[in-house]
């Protein structure tokens, strides 16, 4: 009987490192992170080129020649071992990737009133976006409209 009594202390236990560790992961930070710094690395000159051009907010942009639609990105990676800086700036630098294949798709040259979404929650700055950050992922949400700014 001993025995019996034994296995579930022991699986109650674990029942509850389980739940208790799980709701550690659990974690979904969200902060504010600095645009220019990610947009001035040399990963981000590299890989988003000078061909689009990015407005955030309400930054003063020239009148469109054409109008091509509105974008959203929703974009995921891998937090564990990172700190949250790194995985926001990583992410948001996946998101603005996303966002310039589609203006490219779609004909445009500049992607303007780019605002952070993060679980819906639009938020417009032209200094900083938001990101979501846990103990395994982190995420970027943004929107925008692509336009074409000249020919």
């Amino acid at each position: 009987m001993e025995v019996v009594s034994m296995k579930k202390i022991v699986i109650l236990g674990l029942s509850f490192l389980t739940l208790f560790s799980s709701l550690t992961f659990a974690r979904d930070d969200i902060g504010a992170y600095s645009i220019s710094k990610v947009l001035s690395s040399e990963t981000a000159k590299a890989k988003l080129g000078s061909d689009v051009q990015f407005y955030f907010g309400e930054q003063a942009y020239a009148e469109p020649i054409q109008k091509l639609g509105d974008l959203r990105t929703n974009k995921k990676t891998n937090a564990f071992n990172k700190s949250d800086n790194e995985a926001c700036e990583w992410v948001f630098l996946s998101a603005m990737i996303a966002l310039k294949k589609s203006a490219v798709e779609r004909g445009g040259n500049a992607v303007v009133k780019i605002k952070s979404n993060y679980k819906n929650n639009l938020t417009s700055s032209e200094t900083t976006f938001q990101c979501g950050a846990g103990a395994l992922i982190a995420g970027v949400a943004l929107t925008g409209e692509v336009v074409k700014l000249t020919d």
